[in-house]
Order: C-alpha cells, then structure tokens, then sequence
C-alpha cells in the first residue's frame, strides 16, 4: 500500500508553514545549483577586471626575481574582498532564477493552490541566504582587512621596495588621553624601534598640557606583559611651576610599566593603518581607548563599524526583495526578473556608497551612513512580502 511522505501540512486548513522535508529539499537545491554557478562567474569576472587593472604593474617588474610568484599572491589577495560582493549579487540573481524558473514550469501556481505562501515558499531560500550572511560576516572580519591589507603592500612595495620603511619613519603618535607624544624616527613592529623621543605631559581640566618629562633614547621596545624599554636615553625632568628643563641624566636601560605608559606597539602600529584594513573590534577598541578623538576621525571609524554589521544582512535582504519580485514577473519570464534584480543591486549599492562617503566625511549621523541603505531596503521588502504573501 502506498504511503505519501509526511509533509506536516493539511491543505484543508488553509496556510502551511510548518517543516516539508521533500519541498524544502527541492527548492533548496534548485537554489544551490544558481548560486554555485553564479558566484564563481562573478568571481572570475572580478579576477578578471583585477587582470586588466593590476597586471601591468607586474609586468613592468618582469626582470625582478619572484615577481611572478608575488603576482599570484596579490591576486588571490585581492579575491576575499571581491567575495564580499559577489555573494549578495549571487544571492539576489539566484533567488529571482529560481522562483522564476519554478514559476514558467507553475509549480508556484501549484504550491499556492495547495496552501503554501510565498514566504513559507522562501523559507529553504532564506536559510541558504543566512548562511551566506555568516560566511561574508565572518569575511569582512577575519579575511578581507588582512588581504586587502597585504594586497596593498605588495602592490606599494613592488612600486617603491622602500615602502615599509618610508611607512614607518618620522611617525608620531599622542596618547589617547593626551598625556604622552610619542616620536619614531623609524618604527619598527617586530623589534626595536629606532631614535625614540617620549614626552609626558600634564592635562590640565582646562585642556592645557604642561610637560613633566622627556626621555630620548637611541632605541625602545615593548616587552609584551612587562613594560617599555629604552636603551641608551637621556631622561630629563622639568620644574612642575616654570616648566624649565632640569639636568638630563643618563640610562643604559630605562624601564616604563603599563601603569605609566600604557600603550603598546599594536595601538600604535594601527593608528597609521588605514580604517579600511582594520577589522570591527580593533576600531572599536581604537574608539573606546579614544574617547576624545576628533570628530571628523571618529565620524570616519563609527561609519565603518555600522557598514561592517550592516552589509552582510544584504545576502538575507535579497531574499525578501528578490522573491516578491519574481513572483510578480513569473508569466513575463526570467528575463524581466534579472533585470529588476540588476536595478535592485545597482540601486543598493549606490544607495550604500553615497550615504558611507556622507557619513565617513560627517554630513550625516555614523548610523546613517552605516545602516540607512540597508534599513530602507528591509522596510520596502519586508512591505512587499507581506503584501505579496496576504
């Protein structure tokens, strides 16, 4: 005797959204199969526009040893973030294929006319775009700011092989309390840094510095756990009234605890880095040991921090935008949805890059320029499933 497979749902009670294992299995792999193919073509095509813009720099240093290897480097370094973007177009353009595919062949017909609504219908593609979501979250924060910022430097290197080193000279840096300046003639991350000057200043409550002490070494480092060194300084005191120099005195060794200088080479070090090539939590610990920053700069990293959070949700955005869409367009074919989809992904886009410049510059509030784009697309798709699926 023939049993149907349990699809926990009775037609004759209207509305399903409860688990249909043989459904959800079929939509999803009709999804995956989209996805997979979309998402590697826009990644050779991204490689590929990187090819033209890039290439001939490496060419140009042909005669160099090893260029062909740091060649391939920089490109597979420039593939994560190009990833970043590729997965909510994949996701947008696969989503719309899939519902209009399954509408020319009116299986969507048949699965309203059985009880399943159009968001209980997107639910197998609504789990594959959250698991995009985590992936490109887990992108932007653990791969994209390395690469890019190793992409950068093998490309500045090969131009100007002085490049670190120019990088790293003649670099200062104040304290987040304006306590301290600090100047490096040469910076070093890995070892000793180079002709070090340290001034100690008093903040006054009116915002007046005066200053304490000064220390000149020929060389300082940071003992992880332990402390500053400066080796070979000159260490002078000033008169706490007149703010005259006393007589500097010589150290071989100068030893500083973190209770009296509480920085360290990695606050120092990303305070030159660009913001772009920092992930979230180190601007938001750079933000929360900086809370005088000046407002132009901390404008430029709250910005930042709202985009990283808000752009990922795009991949599971693009569901709720992409399926109202196509199912509205199933009779006039897929061609008519993926053109919607491309004005979604170039209306978004535009939308996000506009209002970042905005709120990276100040014209607007950080959350936004961060989050506006993605807020207004939620509130218009989420509309639009609703009145879709009623």
């Amino acid at each position: 005797m023939f049993r149907p497979f349990k699809q926990n749902c009775d037609i004759n009670k209207g509305r399903c959204f409860g688990y249909m294992p043989t459904l959800d299995g079929y939509i999803f792999r009709e999804f995956l199969i989209p996805f997979s193919i979309l998402a590697m073509t826009f990644t050779l095509l991204f490689l590929i526009s990187d090819l033209f813009n890039d290439l001939s720099d490496f060419l140009e240093h042909t005669k160099e040893p090893g260029v062909a290897m740091l060649g391939v480097r920089y490109f597979i370094m420039k593939m994560p973030g190009n990833i970043r973007f590729v997965m909510p177009i994949s996701v947008l353009l696969s989503c719309m294929y899939t519902v209009a595919n399954l509408g020319r062949c009116r299986e969507i017909t048949a699965m309203r006319a059985s009880g399943i609504s159009l968001l209980r219908f997107g639910m197998p593609i609504c789990f594959a775009a959250l698991i995009v979501t985590g992936v490109n979250f887990w992108f932007n924060e653990r791969i994209v700011p390395d690469c890019d910022a190793n992409a950068s430097y093998i490309l500045e290197h090969l131009k100007d092989p002085a490049y670190e080193r120019r990088m790293h000279s003649m670099l200062q840096y104040r304290s987040p309390d304006k306590a301290r300046d600090w100047f490096f003639m040469d910076f070093s991350p890995r070892d000793r840094h180079k002709r070090v000057v340290l001034k100690q200043y008093k903040v006054a409550s009116d915002g007046k510095r005066n200053i304490v002490w000064d220390i000149q070494a020929e060389s300082a480092q940071e003992i992880p756990g332990d402390g500053w060194y400066f080796y070979n300084c000159l260490f002078t005191e000033y008169h706490p009234q007149i703010h005259i120099p006393g007589s500097p005195k010589f150290f071989s060794v100068r030893k500083f605890g973190y209770d009296s200088i509480p920085e360290n080479t990695i606050n120092i070090q990303n305070a030159i880095k660009s913001p772009d090539t920092l992930s979230t939590l180190e601007i938001y610990r750079i933000l929360r040991s900086n809370p005088d920053m000046a407002p132009s700069l901390k404008s430029n990293y709250e910005t930042l921090i709202y985009y990283r959070l808000a752009f990922p949700w795009c991949c599971f955005l693009c569901v709720f935008l992409g399926l109202p869409m196509a199912a509205k367009n199933e009779r006039a074919g897929i061609f008519l949805s993926i053109v919607f989809a491309v004005a979604a992904i170039v209306i978004y886009h535009m939308m996000t890059e506009i209002f970042l410049v905005l709120g990276r510059q100040g014209y607007v509030y950080p959350c936004i320029g961060g989050l506006g784009p993605t807020f207004l697309f939620c509130l218009y798709s989420y509309l639009f499933v609703i009145r879709k699926s009623a």
